[in-house]
């Protein structure tokens, strides 16, 4: 994690809709405090030297695992199934992945906070006292995380969605667009909780949950 104030140097991993508004957030960062410079975007399916907005594609996993230079990258991968499977084949030791938290997150208590390592928070969303959060969790815009939450892993929460106070959390979830969980409820692994969807009682692991009350999908 990322401590001091010097600028360092900082790429994006994954270079579609998510990683521009991942750029978007760094620059964010910036216009308060100058934190990163953004050298550019590394993507496997993108060629390199494409270009978007933000920057340029600098080429992909092989590429950054050569990378000979000390650079943070932020994951900017929505599937926590593959942002897990990227990550643990990232070997390179000149990589860090830095906490990336949005100017306007509110905080109810910093010093009850722990947090892992290559986090992402958005826009608009706030976090309660007694949080626990562990590594590469991407939280987008306006998401609401109760207190006492705890979790894992590799957890994408969509916009807006809402966690209540004493969920527990493990590893590889995907929360949909509005998705709740109310409080004291379990979310184990790899489950995923659909759009709008409001989960009243503990889940299984490897399920995909839809409705108000949400109930399992059955394929």
């Amino acid at each position: 994690m990322k401590t001091d104030n010097t600028v360092n140097d900082i790429a994006i991993y994954g270079a579609g809709g998510y990683g521009r508004e991942v750029a978007c957030l760094i620059n964010a960062i910036n216009r308060v405090s100058p934190a990163w410079n953004i050298i550019g975007f590394f993507d496997d399916g993108s060629p390199i030297g494409q270009k978007n907005e933000y920057g340029e594609i600098l080429g992909g996993l092989p590429e950054l695992n050569r990378y000979s230079e000390k650079l943070y990258v932020v994951m900017a991968i929505a599937s926590p199934k593959m942002l897990k499977n990227i990550v643990e084949q990232i070997t390179n030791p000149f990589i860090d992945f830095p906490n990336i938290i949005a100017p306007d997150v509110l905080f109810l208590d910093k010093t009850n906070l722990s947090l892992g390592k290559g986090n992402v928070i958005g826009f608009h969303s706030a976090v309660s006292c007694n949080i626990q959060m562990g590594n590469f969790n991407r939280m987008n815009t306006n998401v609401f995380l109760g207190h006492d939450v705890s979790m894992g892993n590799y957890n994408m929460f969509n916009p807006s969605v809402r966690i209540s106070g004493e969920v527990s959390i493990g590893d590889c979830n995907f929360f949909g667009v509005s998705s709740i969980v109310l409080q004291q409820k379990n979310i184990g692994n790899h489950v995923t909780v659909g759009t709008n969807s409001v989960i009243v009682k503990k889940t299984k692991n490897n399920t995909t949950y839809i409705g108000n009350p949400a109930v399992e999908l059955k394929y």
